[in-house]
């Protein structure tokens, strides 16, 4: 990791932001030799070799082929550029070309539907794109819109046809400059589309460095999905660190502990999705010893996952005695945030032995603002539900092409988050919902994580859980909502679970949420891991999950489904 004296420059240096990181690491005189990203074998570097590992000179080469080709097919400042590919190694090399013109990479995320894809890129402006093979025909002239004036993949930028790079390469970019576009999770409907620029992708990461930065960051492997600014930005705050960087493909919770025992990093960045999956493992039986800390960002975690993972691994603390030694057990950092705020505004930290309450996030970052709404602006007091709004330098400056969703979505001078949430009488938030998720019930509102949250805590048997509404046609019954549906829990067991119909789980379920005080569910339904629909990002998608069960519901009742 760096020292004091490289720190302080570091946070001297008024031209770093986003778009020139790699640039500015070879003006503090860091070594070309010295490796600074691994990966996944997923990417095909320009001499057609796969690398496991990439030195910063190495790096740079690579960069320079790419952003000479783009050059030379026409590619100019401000361009925006789609990217698509399984690779995470692939959006990055793609996104430091991209922006070394100036350019803008758009990261199209792997997992989306090809018609949504091909919309998606068609309201993005994109001069051109680069696939994977894999996608290759999604974005392909036939089927895209009229106007990519080049639709190419790795194997087609080759080192040995390297074009000439711009005068005045790389781009000395402005605070304001947009560098990429990334999009969010998309879990109503098209995704949308969110830029970020030189300063506000990396200003809480530079903020962090300026402050200070713990043994823990020695080592990193970022999970996140690679289309996601979230990975771009951790990924340079690792080359600012001289901390070796792994940047994983794959999500699956199985893929990063295979990923853990071989890469052996200090740190993991990753959404709750892949924690969750994580946690439904036996991790005992794993060497996850080399973990000292674990960072979640998108949706807060659920504390049953947490606490699976914090048994794992240690980490260092300052003792009585005010030296410090190593404990057992690894930190989680739970944090709320999304692709606008372009980093989790909230974080708070999970210890063994030291419990935080259920779905509290904390206070905001020291650089952010935040507070909970009514439907007209006002700050609500402590206890109360409502919106959460968020001010931060960190958030986007709106949505690529369409403003009018983004201004939209502010409120009282806030940003609006789109989640539920209400705050305590010493400043910190607990998150509850998100807005559109939230179930209208007879009895009252079913806020569906929390309920989610609660259930999992008070039934060990449980893997994981998903609370849905079932509502009848054409009738609204979210937070927004006008009217009532049925909240049903659908639920993930354990290897250990006994054998018992759904009647008997109904009654343990609202058992344990009239003990809390809270409106009950009118059932329960088995759920395997393979009927999770999940989103491009890796999301629960709650309202295909409401379609897929409304029938069973429906036809079953409590007591007419499997187990």
């Amino acid at each position: 990791m760096i020292t004091k004296e490289e720190r302080a420059r570091i946070a001297a240096d008024a031209a770093l932001g986003a778009g020139n990181v790699i640039h500015r690491l070879t003006a503090y005189g860091r070594p070309s030799d010295e490796p600074v990203l691994w990966t996944d074998g997923t990417w095909q570097a320009p001499d057609g070799s796969r690398p496991d590992v990439l030195t910063l000179g190495e790096l740079h080469d690579a960069v320079e082929v790419y952003a000479a080709w783009y050059h030379a097919h026409g590619v100019r400042p401000r361009d925006p550029v789609a990217i698509q590919t399984y690779s995470s190694t692939e959006f990055a090399v793609n996104f430091l070309a991209l922006t070394s013109l100036g350019a803008i990479p758009s990261f199209v995320n792997g997992n989306l539907r090809p018609e949504t894809a091909r919309e998606y890129v068609r309201r993005q402006g994109a001069v051109g794109a680069l696939t994977d093979e894999a996608h290759s025909a999604v974005l392909a002239p036939d089927r895209a819109e009229p106007g990519l004036g080049f639709h190419v993949t790795a194997a087609d930028i080759r080192a040995d046809e390297r074009a000439p790079l711009p005068p005045g390469y790389p781009y000395a970019h402005h605070d304001t400059d947009p560098i990429i576009i990334s999009h969010s999770s998309g879990t109503t409907g098209m995704p949308k589309a969110v830029p970020h620029t030189h300063a506000t992708l990396l200003y809480a990461q530079l903020h962090r460095l300026r402050l200070s930065v713990g043994s823990s960051m020695g080592r990193l492997l970022v999970a996140l999905p690679g289309s996601h600014n979230a990975a771009m930005s951790v990924m340079m705050f690792g080359f600012l660190l001289r901390s070796p960087v792994l940047l994983l493909s794959s999500q699956r919770g199985a893929d990063v502990i295979d990923a853990l025992e071989s890469f052996r990093p200090t740190t993991v960045f990753a959404f709750a999705g892949t924690y969750g999956e994580m946690a439904a493992h036996d991790l005992a039986a794993r060497d996850l010893s080399s973990v000292e800390a674990w960072y979640n960002t998108g949706d807060a975690a659920h504390q049953a996952h947490i606490r699976a993972l914090i048994e794992q691994g240690s980490h260092e603390t300052v003792g009585q005695d005010l030296k410090r030694q190593r404990v057992r057990g690894s930190v989680f950092t739970d944090g709320l945030g999304s692709s606008e705020t372009g980093y989790s505004l909230f974080h708070n930290g999970h210890r063994l032995g030291k419990p935080s309450p259920a779905r509290c996030v904390g206070k905001p970052m020291s650089f952010a603002e935040a507070a909970v709404l009514a439907d007209d602006g006002t700050p609500l007091p402590p206890g109360e539900v409502g919106r959460l709004g968020v001010r931060s330098p960190t958030l986007s400056p709106g949505y690529w092409n369409d403003s009018l969703t983004f201004h939209r979505l502010r409120l009282g001078g806030y940003w609006l988050t789109g989640d539920l949430a209400y705050r305590d009488e010493d400043g910190n938030f607990y998150h509850l919902d998100r807005a559109p998720d939230a179930v209208r019930t007879a009895s009252g509102v079913v806020f569906s994580v929390r309920t989610e949250e609660l259930l999992l805590r008070e039934l060990p048997v449980l893997d994981d859980c998903t609370v849905v509404a079932v509502a009848p046609e054409g009738v609204r019954a979210d937070w927004d909502g006008d009217g009532t549906a049925e909240a049903w829990a659908l639920l993930q067991f354990g290897p250990d679970a006994p054998e018992r119909d759904d009647a008997h789980w109904t009654a343990e379920a609202n058992r344990v949420l009239a003990d809390a005080g809270l409106p009950q569910l009118t059932g329960v339904l088995r759920m395997d891991a393979d009927d999770v629909v999940k989103g491009a990002t890796g999301k629960v998608l709650k309202r295909e999950l409401r379609e897929r069960f409304r029938t069973r519901a429906l036809a079953g009742g409590p007591g007419g489904a499997r187990r």
